[in-house]
């Protein structure tokens, strides 16, 4: 089959004739569902356990410290260098390695420890999924590299679903390099669709919601 032959039978399909052209794009429509701040928290809660996460609700930053003392039950951790953490005295936890600036020195560590402790930029509350722009705050191999993830974000950082994120980040390649979202545990299925979590990344997430 010629070029043209091919091409007319796609015309055919479509109904067009030669010449024609493109019909206008649709209108944009998007959803942003009006949520209030609580029914946000609520629905991404719900949303990360479906997922096998595991979010918890603190009042304070002292209690977001806590809590992150509590799961890493003494094992190694490496925080980002988000400011929140150093707000909750995280980066001061015994066993918690932070500051690094450069990736080489970074990666035998994220290989090395058992946790990798992040903020995050957004949160989706629909799909109770993590947004993270890429930054020398917040480097992707601390939420990528270590078995257990542990995230400690604001309430007032959850957003309703990907439209609003988009309403309020429409170029995100202008403010990052990369932009990784993160929904549930690592996981993924073989020919035989067995379950299998942390083979691409963490096999554990626990998100703490620290309350505004």
């Amino acid at each position: 089959m010629s070029r043209e032959q091919m091409l007319q039978k796609v015309r055919t399909a479509l109904g067009r004739s030669p010449g024609q052209p493109a019909a206008p794009p649709p209108p944009v429509w998007s959803r942003i569902p009006q949520w209030t701040a609580a029914e946000r928290v609520e629905r991404f809660s719900r949303a990360v356990e479906a997922l096998g996460g595991k979010p918890v609700t603190v009042e304070n930053l002292d209690a977001a410290r806590r809590t992150v003392e509590q799961l890493m039950a003494g094992h190694r951790a490496i925080a980002s260098n988000a400011p929140l953490l150093t707000a909750c005295g995280i980066t001061s936890l015994p066993g918690v390695e932070s500051g690094f600036t450069d990736a080489a020195a970074m990666r035998p560590v994220c290989a090395s420890v058992a946790i990798g402790i992040t903020s995050a930029d957004y949160a989706l509350a629909d799909t109770g999924t993590l947004v993270m722009l890429s930054s020398p705050s917040e480097a992707r191999l601390v939420s990528l590299l270590p078995p257990t993830h542990i995230a400690v974000i604001p309430e007032s950082c959850i957003v309703a679903n990907l439209d609003e994120l988009l309403s309020i980040l429409p170029k995100p390649a202008e403010q990052s390099s990369s932009m990784v979202l993160i929904t549930g545990p690592s996981r993924t299925a073989d020919i035989e669709q067995i379950l299998v979590r942390g083979v691409h990344g963490p096999g554990e997430l626990y998100v703490i919601i620290l309350s505004e």
